[in-house]
């Protein structure tokens, strides 16, 4: 290539799929790991299915049960509480951004044992401690409480661990 030639790049056209198309995609991801039916009407837009189509086909999924809103939401609490630490108003934000409904949220969140959250959530801020870097107490209290609200935790518990972990 020599310094004078000029590259132009085309955009890539999206790929739409037909209904039928997308009903088979959805059914094989949902059979790899869950969907929510948020993920999936945002697929399908992205996809270009006609709107009035998306809802035949959520609708279908739902039936047959590859796609839960409940056991999503349950999976997606367990998984981000024990094993990324998260609080429970993180998790709710995540869940509602999905197009989870409130119910089911809070359902799901029920499942939450609060004193394990808090033992991760001491565990979170004693790992945090080791790479902060503070003048003085009261900035160290200040960046474990700003982490740990950052988490999703209420800030009595987040205080209450910060307390616990520096003493």
């Amino acid at each position: 290539m020599c310094g004078d030639e000029i590259v132009t790049y085309k955009p890539r056209e999206p790929k739409t799929k037909s209904a039928a198309q997308a009903l088979a995609a959805l059914q094989r991801l949902a059979a790899r790991s869950e969907k929510s039916s948020g993920d999936a009407m945002r697929l399908m837009q992205r996809w270009g299915v006609p709107e009035t189509e998306r809802r035949g086909v959520l609708a279908r999924l739902i039936k047959e049960r590859f796609i839960d809103d409940s056991r999503y939401a349950e999976a997606y609490v367990r998984e981000k509480s024990r094993l990324a630490g998260w609080g429970e108003r993180k998790i709710a934000m995540q869940l509602r951004a999905k197009g989870i409904s409130q119910e089911i949220v809070k359902q799901a969140l029920g499942a939450i044992d609060g004193d394990s959250q808090r033992l991760r959530l001491e565990d979170k801020l004693r790992r945090k401690l080791k790479s902060i870097k503070a003048v003085n107490d009261y900035e160290l209290r200040g960046k474990l409480l700003r982490y740990a609200i950052s988490l999703g935790y209420d800030y009595d518990t987040s205080s209450d661990a910060v307390q616990s972990v520096i003493g």
